[in-house]
């Protein structure tokens, strides 16, 4: 609204621009950018090697918060459910809204980390020639799906974005407005990922995969010390 770029709708909804509105406008960025400067890799987490990781890895934390909070939303709910009887009208929608967002974004850091589902049943008995060229097929479908969904998802999303579109509940959160502009944005990323990735990992030799590679000795011998410990 404050750039012009709203709908008569959505100026009925929200009538004024109060002056909170503009700071928080301009403060948000430099939150993410400090975030995305700050940011650094864990143990078990591939290291940060260029600037969309840095944001891939700041989104994968703000993620994490994200499911902390549904559970604070979720706990609140219950207990004035259950013990004092008096349930909220906004608790449910709340945990749906924050989990549309925790859904979304994790892919994104998911692509990052190499950590979505993959098979290499067949995929390592290949000679690396041959998995650079199945790694190419697989970045190219995943940039023709970003490509398409873009293409086909912009005008509804961007209409939904600009009319504020609602839930329809009590609690009438704009989870349309907002979950459809950002699924379009989060599936550019994962494209743009998957093309960093894949130059990345071009010069790599050849890897064997094992059932052991998702096991973190790390936290294994931290869980040994622990209970040492105790």
């Amino acid at each position: 609204m404050a750039f012009g770029g709203h709908t008569d709708a959505l100026a009925a909804r929200y009538r004024q621009i109060i002056a909170l509105d503009y700071v928080i406008l301009l403060v948000l960025p430099f939150i993410a950018l400090a975030g995305i400067l700050s940011v650094r890799s864990a143990t078990m987490e591939l290291e940060d090697t260029g600037p969309l990781d840095g944001i891939a890895m700041f989104i994968g934390r703000v993620t994490m918060l994200l499911i902390a909070l549904i559970v604070i939303v979720m706990m609140y709910e219950v207990i004035l459910r259950y013990v004092f009887e008096r349930p909220t009208l906004w608790a449910n929608e709340m945990s749906l809204w924050l989990a549309g967002f925790v859904f979304i974004l994790a892919g994104f850091y998911a692509m990052q980390q190499r950590s979505h589902i993959r098979i290499y049943l067949l995929y390592d008995i290949m000679p690396r020639g041959l998995q650079k060229v199945c790694d190419t097929v697989s970045t190219l479908l995943i940039v023709v799906f970003a490509f398409f969904l873009v293409y086909g998802g912009f005008g509804e999303a961007k209409a939904k974005l600009l009319r504020w579109e609602t839930f329809g509940t009590a609690f009438d959160p704009p989870i349309p407005a907002t979950l459809k502009p950002l699924v379009l944005t989060v599936v550019t990323l994962v494209a743009l990922q998957a093309i960093l990735n894949l130059i990345k990992d071009w010069n790599l030799e050849p890897e064997i995969h094992t059932a052991a590679d998702d096991i973190d000795q790390d936290e294994i011998e931290r869980l040994k010390k622990s209970l040492g410990d105790v």
